[in-house]
This record gives C-alpha cells, structure tokens and sequence, in this order.
C-alpha cells in the first residue's frame, strides 16, 4: 500500500540500513521462507524455531531506573533497575548492530478504546518478529499509517549478544528493557516473539494505573448477548483459554484488557498468543481452527510432509501459536465491552482443597487477586507425586512493574463500585489431592460458570468454608451438590482438614511479602486459620 510517512530509521539512529515498511503477512511470510527461517506446515501456515530461548527470561527483564520510575516501580526480583547511562550504551550497541542491515519496521497500535489508543513502531531485525507484531497488536487503517507518530519504540535485536553484560549492569549477553522516560523496549539476543508483546504489555501496566486511572489486567474477557461482560484470571493450565472461548458469548481477548473509570473492558491486543501443547480439534475447536496462513506457530515438531505432531515436546513444553484475532469467528468488534458483571478467578488446584466454586467478598477477591494461585503437579524420586503451589501475584506476576497490592486495591474499589461479583473457580482436584482424587470435569466447571453468569446462583444459600471462609453454594444447576462442599467428596474428613490447613498455611507464607502494604481488609480476605490456630475454634 502506498503511505506517505517519514521512513527515516536515522533518526533513531540506524544508518545504511534497507528497511521494509509494514508488509503484509504473506510478504513476510515468504520472505522468512526465502531467508530458510522457516517452514510452512502442510496448511500453509508458517513455523519457525526461536533457537535458544522458547520462553521468556525474566531473569533478563530490567527497567531504567530513573526519576519517572523510581518511586513508581516495585524493585526487587521482578523489576530489577539498570541505569540511564547503561541503557544508552546498549541502545548504541544494538543501533550499530542493526545498521546496514536488512530491517522489517511495521506501524501499529495497542488499546482497543480510542480513548488509550497507545501507537507503536517496531524495528526488527528478523521478518516473522514483524509478522508477530502484525498479528499481536492492533492494526491501523491506510489513513491511521499517514503521519503516524509513535508513543513507544520496539527496537529488536536478536541477533545481538553483549559480550560484556556486567559492564552495562546486565546479568547475560541476551536482555529486554524497558525505558519509560524514552519510551522505547529494547530487545537484544532473544528470537522469542513473547518478549515484544510482554514488553509492551508491562509498560502499559504501569502507565495506565498511574496516569489514566485504567486497572491493566493479565485476563481473557467476553460478553454475552445482554452486553455483560465477564472476566477470568488463571495462570497457565487452568483453563482461562479453554473457559472464555463460549459459543454463547464474543470473545473480547484472550490475554491482556483493561478496566477503564467508565466501566468498560477493552482488550490490549490484536491478536492471540496460544499455547499449542496438546492441542486438538476436539479439545480446543478455536485454537485449532485458527491455525492457518497468516499464524505463526513457534518450536513444533513436524514431519516431512509438514503435518504437525502437537503432542511432541521435543523442542519446548512451551509449543506456541500467533494469530491475529480475526482468525477466531465468535469475537466482538471493536474488541470492547461495557458493564463488567462476573469476575472468574481459575486455579487449579492439585491439593484437591479448595471447592469447585465459591463467592469471594471485596477483601478475599483482592487477597486471592495478590496471591494469584493455582497447584503445579511435579513427580519427584520413586515416583511419589506432591502437589506444589504456584503464586503469581495479580495471576501476571512477571508483567506488573507496581507493587501488587496497587493492582488490588483498584480491582476492589472497581468491584464495588460496579457491583461485581467475584468467582473462585477450582478447576483442579476434587475428593483427594493429584494422584488420589480426579479433576474436575469441564462440564461441571462450564455448569457452573453458566449458572453464575445467568445468575442463577443470586438466590442459592451458602455456607462458609470453616478454613478459607470462602462462600461455597449449596445448590447449583446441573452440578451434584455432594461435589460443592469439598470435604464432601474426600473418604476421610480428617485428611482433607490438615490438607486444607497445610495449604492455608501455604497462602500465609506467600502472603507475608505483601502484608506490609496489604491494608486490614485484605488481610481479612485470607484463609481464617493457617497450622498454628486450631480447627475447632473456627467449627
């Protein structure tokens, strides 16, 4: 398409450089192929392998600390700070690294409502990271290109290694940075495409809070015919994908929405980023369906006639898909919705404790929203197998430059003012823990999620769990009411209470580097008893 723009990479201080602006996804497909960069699956659908890193490296991930930041950003293991200075350096390393050299540079923006419409220009150095960003950010029209002024800068680099990391106050050759004051994410010695959409994804989870008053939430969301919204939060393998894809409801997005001061929910991106491991038509028809030319899939292993084995691990467990969102049939248009009415928090839980579904109060939903749990299963020597809990706080622990309880705070006040109710969704392990116990079927799960979205649940009675004090309904359509109760389902009453107890213990341990900034109502929406109080005092 002709766009009068200025196209000038100089000015960002790249020199010499052959630069392709905005191709389209076929353009750069082919010509990754043509550079042998990847392969099209028998589809036509394009793979490439990311080589060292299939994942993120947030080990790797610092910010620029300096007088925007450094009373702003929660320091410490996530957010590591690296200075000014070293960060210029850097940008001058990859800057002379991606001069002279043929670069994909693409215009696009993030933010569904117009109202935070948030431009952003990436730089790269490999075509299928621009392909990437086609499909994961939004997608301006032959107008939008003309004059188009970027809010934030990609530069990415993974090509470049830094030979000399402790120089720059970098713990390896490979990094991503984000500098809030230049506004730019510099990306350097990492092919995984992840990191572009984080990087972007965490600078907007620290403006938006901050200057525009928009809770910036790591959640899928979809609307009903009534134009309700609903929302869920889940790590990895809890389902959030699997749940918010309803035939009955439009998928707004998949992964990264905002929760604006006039109620409504808009999504960040243009696109899904999908996990592809075990993926099946039966399982997961949308996923499935959406893989076709224009997706990329990421480190699957196919044979030679380019049929993929979606089981096969052999690469990463973290097999991926890129897509634009069109490629899913049900969605809303624009990706926005008013009128946030059930908020889903899924985890899994392995310990086999936590009931099916349970009613959270403001202070428990912002105490499980900072906990962000779910149960990771992990099989150790003579094949004993122990659950192990998994915390992230605000379910994108990672991604969030604020001190969590910012995050909480915000999601309790927008709850309240907006009469939300808050679901805790178990879609792990009922009537024992992994390995006793079976999981919880997906029928029973959608059955119970329906009755709360339809709100047949509004006149149900309930009854307190005696040790998370969670609100567990004693009745729900299509659910056996044996299985509402979790103690229940277990053979022995007194196993499943020093169970439930151990893990209470667990969310007490987690909580204690947040309780500092917690205030006394969200201190009060965690589990009434940890290993030290006695259950009778609470029956």
């Amino acid at each position: 398409m002709e766009i009068i723009k200025n196209t000038d990479v100089s000015i960002y201080g790249i020199q010499n450089a052959q630069v392709h602006w905005d191709l389209s996804s076929e353009e750069l497909q082919k010509i990754t192929i043509q550079k042998a960069m990847g392969k099209e699956t028998k589809n036509g659908t394009l793979a490439v392998n990311t080589g060292k890193f299939t994942g993120r490296s947030p080990q790797d991930r610092f910010i620029v600390k300096d007088d925007y930041s450094t009373n702003k950003v929660w320091w410490g293991k996530t957010n590591k700070p690296v200075t000014s200075q070293n960060f210029d350096q850097l940008k001058n390393k990859v800057v002379e690294y991606l001069s002279g050299k043929e670069l994909f540079a693409s215009d696009a923006y993030v933010c569904a409502d117009p109202e935070y419409k948030t431009n952003v220009r990436s730089i790269v150095e490999f075509p299928w990271s621009s392909m990437f960003t086609f499909n994961m950010f939004l997608r301006l029209s032959k107008e939008e290109h003309k004059n188009f002024k970027e809010d934030w800068l990609i530069l990415c680099a993974p090509g470049y290694l830094c030979d000399e990391p402790e120089k720059y106050g970098i713990r390896q050759g490979n990094f991503t940075i984000l500098d809030f004051t230049k506004k730019t994410v510099l990306i350097g010695g990492s092919a995984y495409t992840g990191e572009i959409k984080k990087g972007i994804f965490s600078a907007l989870n620290l403006i938006l809070p901050t200057e525009r008053n928009v809770l910036p939430m790591h959640c899928s969301a979809n609307v009903g015919e009534a134009g309700d919204t609903a929302i869920f939060f889940g790590l990895s393998g809890t389902g959030k994908t699997t749940l918010s894809a309803d035939p009955e409801r439009k998928l707004i997005g998949d992964d990264e929405h905002g929760w604006t001061a006039e109620n409504r929910i808009f999504n960040f991106e243009g696109g899904c980023y999908a996990k592809v491991i075990d993926l099946s038509a039966e399982k997961e028809p949308d996923i499935f369906g959406a893989i076709k030319p224009g997706a990329i899939l990421e480190n699957v292993v196919f044979d030679t006639n380019g049929e993929v084995d979606y089981m096969d691990s052999t690469i990463t467990q973290n097999t991926r898909v890129s897509y634009p969102i069109y490629h899913i049939n049900n969605i809303q248009k624009p990706s926005y919705g008013d009128n946030p009415k059930n908020i889903f928090f899924l985890t899994a839980d392995a310990f086999g404790v936590l009931p099916p579904i349970s009613k959270l109060t403001p202070g428990q939903a912002a105490y499980h929203f900072i906990s962000g749990y779910t149960a990771k299963v992990a099989g150790t020597e003579a094949g004993i197998v122990e659950p192990v809990p998994s915390f992230s706080a605000c379910f994108g622990e990672p991604f969030m430059p604020l001190h969590p309880t910012k995050y909480a705070e915000m999601l309790s006040k927008k709850m309240t003012e907006a009469g939300v109710n808050v679901w805790l969704i178990n879609t792990g392990w009922s009537g024992g823990p992994y390995g006793v116990g079976s999981r919880i079927k997906l029928k029973y799960t959608r059955a119970m999620i329906s009755a709360a979205l339809e709100g047949k649940l509004d006149e149900v009675e309930f009854q307190q769990h005696p040790i998370f004090g969670l609100f567990m309904p004693k009745y729900c359509p299509n659910v056996p009411i044996e299985m509402l109760d979790p103690m229940n389902t277990w053979l022995q009453k007194g196993a499943y209470v020093s169970k439930a107890i151990q893990l209470a213990h667990f969310f007490h341990l987690n909580f204690e580097k947040f309780s500092a900034e917690a205030s006394k109502h969200i201190m009060e929406g965690g589990p009434l008893i940890d290993e030290h109080h006695h259950l009778d005092d609470h029956i």
